[in-house]
């Protein structure tokens, strides 16, 4: 009987620590997903945000533009306006389905790698 517990108890121990290496390793796998998809969100939205800036501020120079070439400056902010309410409904109705199906396979090819 002695004889068995010299062979089980090492064989114990060994599992102990895979058990508690493999949880370590599962641990450091998932900081390193989670670092670097916080980390491409965050240097993503820094672009996004500088270029939105950029984009309003260039929406508000046209927009006057074309308020002087018409006459009053809130026709420049009308047209401004149409052509985004155009782009949007096209957006919606034609590039909806192919953006989702992107954004999401970004998602998955991200947290899978």
């Amino acid at each position: 009987m002695e004889e068995k517990t010299l062979y089980i108890e090492p064989l114990l121990l060994k599992a102990e620590t895979y058990g508690k290496t493999s949880l370590e390793l599962i641990k450091l796998k998932t900081i390193d997903k989670t670092s670097d998809i916080i980390s491409t969100a965050v240097s993503r939205g820094s672009v996004v945000l500088v270029l939105s800036i950029f984009s309003v501020m260039i929406n508000i120079a046209i927009a006057l533009w074309l308020g002087d070439i018409f006459g009053k400056s809130y026709y420049g902010f009308f047209c401004v306006a149409g052509f985004y309410a155009v782009c949007g409904l096209v957006l919606y109705f034609f590039a909806h389905t192919w953006i989702k199906k992107r954004v999401s396979n970004s998602i998955i090819s991200q947290i899978l790698n």
